[in-house]
Parts: structure tokens; sequence; C-alpha cells
């Protein structure tokens, strides 16, 4: 068939460097924003002792069937338990259904609050009730022994100067929010700090990292780093804050072999 036109060399890369940009919009909007991701990080140097997921950032407002995939596919991991860090909901009107497909979770969910929770008020109670109705806890700058008594899970509030102290005996997880908030106690070491609140940047360019994160984040913007606290572990969570928009920056649950 013939063109209407030449394509000559200068059309060809100009279509292309038109193209790519349509494409990484195409991407950014309708994809990946509900393209779940599932990351393995082996930290047991022999066979793990404990199998856990985590997840984070879920702001949910609404959107059902994105959470529900969450929920389901924490199931179908079969892990020991799983862990949350914070920003379940933006508005209280979405709490009541978040909470409903957080209690399907079939095994025990231990969590801490996010800066969008207290910023929406929501009911606590409600949540910790969801919560301990899996088995898990709602850690309110509080400390629980899992079931075989050999990993401690310490949860901030991030509200307070509450310090956390490592449990002797056992192996140590810490939940909170900020991944920044752990640069405040020194001295102290945990087997793995868990973070969210980055969201990754949901937009990471190449070669540049991500367009913006919020405050409470400094450099540790997404995955593992290794800090004088121990091993710190933000995930890129798995809703979206502002534009529902993501790029190289998939929604994101973490598996961890302790």
């Amino acid at each position: 068939m013939k063109l209407p036109f030449k394509v000559t060399r200068r059309r060809a890369l100009l279509s292309a460097g038109l193209g790519l940009p349509v494409a990484a919009l195409g991407d950014a909007v309708a994809l990946e924003p509900n393209w779940l991701c599932v990351r393995t990080v082996r930290l047991a140097k022999h066979e793990p002792v404990h199998r856990f997921v985590h997840f984070t950032d879920v702001h949910h407002k609404g959107d059902r069937a994105l959470l529900q995939s969450v929920v389901d596919r924490i199931n179908s991991l079969r892990p020991d338990f799983a862990c949350f860090t914070g920003d379940l909901v933006e508005e209280r009107s979405h709490l009541a259904e978040s909470l409903q497909l957080l209690r399907e979770i079939r095994v025990p969910l231990y969590g801490v609050p996010g800066n969008h929770d207290y910023w929406a008020d929501v009911d606590f109670e409600a949540i910790g009730d969801a919560f301990r109705s899996t088995g898990g806890a709602w850690l309110m700058d509080e400390a629980v022994r899992t079931r075989d008594g050999k990993l401690t899970l310490t949860g901030l509030t991030c509200q307070s100067g509450h310090r956390p102290e490592p449990a002797r005996g056992t192996r140590n997880l810490l939940l909170m929010h900020y991944p920044a908030w752990m640069k405040r106690f020194d001295g102290l070491r945990f087997d793995l700090l868990l973070a969210g609140h980055s969201h990754g940047g949901q937009v990471r360019l190449p070669f540049f990292g991500p367009v913006v994160v919020p405050w409470g984040v400094d450099e540790y913007d997404w995955g593992m780093f290794e800090t004088k606290n121990g091993p710190l572990y933000v995930n890129a969570g798995i809703g979206w804050f502002f534009l529902n928009v993501r790029f190289r920056c998939r929604p994101e649950l973490t598996v961890f072999e302790l």
C-alpha cells in the first residue's frame, strides 16, 4: 500500500519521539495503578523461621476490586502473618468497607496508623477490632509476640516520643509509617524495620528516581536500605494520593523470609 506521505528519517524519529510519551502516559494512567506486584525479600541465611507479607498505603476510596485483589493475593501467598504500615483510608466514609475486606485476611494482621488515618479522624477502636478478628493487633506504641514466641512486633503511632525497645530473646520487627522516623532511635537495632508513606514516589523517572516524595521520607524513598538501626524496607504502597498515576512503581506486596 502506498502511503499518502513520504516516510523520512526525520518523520520516523519524530513519530517515535511522540509515541514514547503517549505510551508512557498510557502505562502510568491505565496500567500500573492496578497492576499488583509481588516482591520477595529473603533475609534468612538458612531455612527461614518466618514468612510474612508487608503492604501499606491503601488509601481506600471505594475501589473495592483493587483492595479485594490485595486481600485475595495475601491469602493465596499463605504467609505466617501480614503487616500493614498505615494510611488505610483518606475519608471516614470508606473505613467500614475497607475493614470488611481486611477481615477476610486468613492470617494474623498487624498494623499501625498513618497520617491520613489521623487526618480522616477514623475510629481506631474499629480498626483494632478488625485486626484482632484475624488474630493480629493494631499496635499503638505497643509490642506483641508471634504465636511461636520467636518474633516480637513493635508498632509506632509516630505521634509521640515513645522509644521502642527491642525484646531480648526474640527477633525484632518494627512497624512505622514514616521511614525517616527511625533516625530518632540512636543505639537501637532491629532485625527488620518496615515503613510506607512514600508510595515510592508513584512516578519514577529513569536515571532520576522519584519526581516527588512527601515529608518524613528523606533518602528512604523505596526498597531496602541498610541503616544503623537495622535493615529498613520502604514499600511502594497499594493506593494513590493526589493523582491516580504510577510509572515504574507498581502497587506492591512484599514477601519477607526472615
